[in-house]
């Protein structure tokens, strides 16, 4: 296909390769990042994840080598053969990654009448011929995770998966190749060294991990460029962190996008909302978001109201603010077609909406009826949406929820030849289809922060890489089933290695009907997850907190007071996340890599770095094994219990009880009781602290702004830094690194568990204490620098 190697020549970053029959650019990002570039479809490389690509000047070599190219970085040997073959080895000559040399050969099926067997409902639908295909050498014990959202297990090894946005609201299994989602990377891990691949190309593609033949891996496109990442760890850490550079950060959300949602298809009209937030309030269960899915529009049509259900939307949602709730309104791409639709004619006016292939506005049908589909790849369309997005904000709309943005439709899929403008350059849509969603999301994203000034909540079904910069994402029309509850944990878990920190699911579940114990146990989980939405469909029995009896009501209402509790431990995570791209809900190896236990652990997560959740996930059990990671001990944030990591403990977990375990050496900054944020000024923050081993240090950094501005970026922040050491004596330091931001704590209340001191001296001054259940209590003021003994 190539061919042989003619000859090569290197120019600042890059290296282009002469081939026989095309030329080959490898681009040196920095010392651990390797682009591989061939313009199989066209020259021009207009990346939708990979938006400002920050190159890092950096020293590497290039030569010919044993009838090669060697690239050779501080990190990385790159050696390019004839056929652009690549192979990748560490700064020490050890390979990392090869490309297969044998032919492929699929593992051997019996095959029958197709047709009979569509007809009966049968999938046997194959793959379709691939443009691109790189193919890789399988080592052994390889592990691999990621790809977004995709059922199945932690580790992915052994699946095929194919990347074409789908929306398909059966019950989700195993065997689903695709869902809402296209992130395109996955991270490789074998000999407790990781990296990363990322293939960005947004036509269909298809991801092989060993199951066409164990001996190799490959990922392949039915068209488009060859245009890959190969990002080195050797920590899973760096492999995400360094992924996240390339295609972006989820920004830090407003505190109140952190709290609880409550949702359904649909509370409508009025009356309805009012009796859902009355309950929350007077029932004591805080609640700070209300989503409104598609009834509450005039006849579907975007950007509007039903005024027989909502007389006086904009004073409605006013009352709704003052009593603490925010309202997330759906939006979705189909624009009704209907003359004299203020939305539709301005569309249709300006030539805004895809089109078939001779110029014809594109027409399908989804809720409104006949439909047609904003070109969301074109600039001047994006800047359109983003501008209809004040008509929501004039309301008093706090978020928008994208929906049905893969894009789906009723009669049929989208032909691949309609016809977008792909910022000026003509693009059909087999091209376009799976960053559809990511440019609407960005369109939203873009419009709310022109329009508010605040940081956008947007929600997304649909996306592809880099997504993450501009919404938050779910795991789309899920089941009431105990099945959908376990398959949660890996899909979170892979989607946060995939750069999508801010993510959760339907707590509950969308389809068919939520039990008790099952609300119970997928409350406990939610509490820990990002986004904390609990949804549910038409004509499925209801599912808010109070829907079955006085237990289970209280069980949602210990969880999502927790929720509330943690917020600051959480909105901590979320300030790292913009900083480093790690996620909020972790596979434990992401932190334990040198534990090989770790690998394959599909029903425990990590919240950031010092909690593990270990839930229960299995109707009618009540205790369950636990694996607490190597290297660590652990505290049962119920029983104040001590366990040395690297073994398996046996927890019991009656209904209202879900497995925590705090790292010990952990501080986790609690906030009062409240029934949605704002509710109170916190003027007293708690940290519960959890004293590191004897012989051992900690530390951890608390950050404090406005929770809704941009204002952070220009410094105008606190961050506070609490160090541990525990010797004879436990002591507590307490310091300022940031005073950018006018409102800080008056006080801090520490809570020091498994301790029983004589003393507590605070600078010099012996302080009073008092004794709490599995620990001590006493207060501090903030101002200046504290240094605590605990005697």
């Amino acid at each position: 296909m190539f061919g042989n190697i003619k000859s090569y020549n290197k120019a600042d970053n890059k290296v282009f390769i002469q081939y026989e029959n095309i030329m080959a650019t490898v681009e040196v990002i920095n010392p651990y990042i390797i682009n591989f570039f061939v313009p199989l479809h066209r020259e021009q490389r207009v990346s939708k994840a990979v938006e400002n690509l920050e190159v890092e000047p950096c020293s590497f070599d290039a030569k010919e080598e044993k009838n090669s190219i060697l690239i050779t970085t501080e990190r990385l040997q790159v050696r390019i053969f004839d056929e652009f073959k690549v192979d990748i080895y560490d700064e020490m000559g050890r390979v990392i990654c090869e490309d297969y040399r044998g032919d492929r050969k699929p593992a051997p099926r019996r095959t029958g009448d197709f047709k009979l067997a569509e007809e009966e409902g049968h999938k046997t639908a194959q793959e379709q011929g691939a443009e691109v295909t790189i193919v890789k050498k399988m080592e052994e014990d390889m592990f691999f995770y990621g790809f977004g959202e995709k059922t199945g297990h932690l580790n992915k090894k052994g699946y095929h998966y194919k990347m074409w946005n789908t929306d398909d609201p059966s019950p989700h299994v195993e065997s689903y190749e695709a869902l809402y989602k296209s992130i395109p990377f996955f991270i490789a891990m074998k000999d407790k060294k990781a990296f990363g691949i990322f293939f960005d190309n947004t036509f269909e593609t298809h991801f092989d991990m060993g199951k066409e033949n164990q001996n190799y891996y490959y990922f392949s496109s039915v068209d488009g460029n060859l245009d890959y990442y190969f990002i080195y760890g050797p920590s899973v850490k760096e492999v995400v962190g360094g992924y996240t550079k390339l295609t972006g950060r989820a920004p830090l959300p407003q505190l109140w996008a952190l709290g609880y949602h409550q949702s359904r298809w649909s509370y409508s009209p009025e009356e309805s909302v009012w009796e859902l937030a009355d309950n929350f309030r007077k029932r004591d269960i805080p609640c700070d978001v209300i989503h409104f899915d598609i009834d509450y529009m005039d006849g579907y049509r975007v950007f509007t109201w039903d005024k027989n259900r909502f007389p006086n939307p904009k004073d409605f949602l006013a009352k709704l603010k003052e009593k603490g709730f925010k309202a997330v309104t759906i939006i979705d791409p189909g624009v009704k077609k209907d003359k004299g639709y203020k939305i539709y004619d301005e569309g249709l006016e300006k030539g805004y909406y895809a089109t078939d292939k001779d110029g014809v506005t594109y027409v399908n049908r989804v809720w409104p009826g006949d439909s047609v589909y904003p070109d969301f790849a074109n600039e001047k369309v994006r800047n359109w949406w983003a501008d209809n997005q004040k008509i929501m904000m004039d309301y008093g709309v706090s978020g928008i929820w994208n929906d049905m943005n893969e894009p789906a439709s009723f009669n049929g899929p989208l032909p691949m030849d309609v016809m977008f403008n792909n910022d000026g350059i003509e693009a059909q849509h087999k091209e376009i289809h799976n960053v559809y969603g990511h440019y609407m999301s960005k369109a939203t994203y873009e419009g709310i922060k022109k329009y508010t000034g605040k940081r956008p909540f947007v929600i997304t079904r649909a996306c592809y890489a880099g997504t993450q910069k501009y919404s938050t994402v779910w795991t789309g029309d899920n089941q009431s089933l105990w099945e959908h509850l376990r398959m949660s944990l890996p899909m979170l878990m892979n989607l946060g290695l995939s750069g999508m920190a801010f993510c959760g699911t339907d707590v509950g579940g969308f389809g068919h009907d939520c039990t008790p114990e099952l609300l119970s146990r997928w409350v406990q989980v939610g509490a820990f997850t990002p986004l904390f939405r609990n949804h549910s469909a038409m004509n499925t029995r209801d599912q808010e907190p109070w829907a079955f009896d006085e237990k289970t009501e209280e069980i949602n209402r210990k969880y999502i007071k927790l929720r509330y509790k943690l917020l600051p431990y959480i909105y901590d995570i979320m300030w790292q996340v913009e900083n480093t791209g790690l996620p909020v809900i972790r596979p434990l190896l992401l932190n334990y890599q040198e534990d090989g236990n770790t690998y394959e652990i599909n029903d425990e997560f990590l919240c950031g770095d010092n909690i593990l959740v270990a839930p229960i996930v299995e109707q009618g059990r009540k205790v369950r094994t636990v694996y607490l990671p190597e290297g660590d001990n652990w505290v049962d944030y119920w029983t104040k219990e001590e366990f040395q990591g690297g073994q398996h403990i046996i927890k019991e977990a009656p209904l209202d009880v879900c497995p925590i375990y705090i790292k010990a050496g952990s501080v986790i900054p609690n906030y009062p009781p409240q029934n949605y944020v704002g509710e109170i000024e916190v003027k007293e923050l708690t940290l519960d602290i959890y004293p590191p081993v004897k012989g051992e240090s900690s530390s951890y950094l608390h950050y404090q702004d406005d929770g809704e501005s941009f204002e952070y970026r220009d410094g105008k922040y606190n961050l506070f830094e609490f160090l541990l050491e525990n010797n004879n004596e436990l002591s507590i330091s307490v310091s300022t690194k940031n005073d950018g931001f006018n409102k800080k704590y008056e006080g801090l209340k520490l809570h020091i568990n498994n301790v029983e001191p004589s003393e507590i001296v605070v600078d010099g001054v012996k302080v009073d204490f008092d004794k709490s259940e599995g620990g001590i209590d006493f207060v501090v003021s903030l101002k200046g620098e504290h240094n605590i003994k605990i005697k």
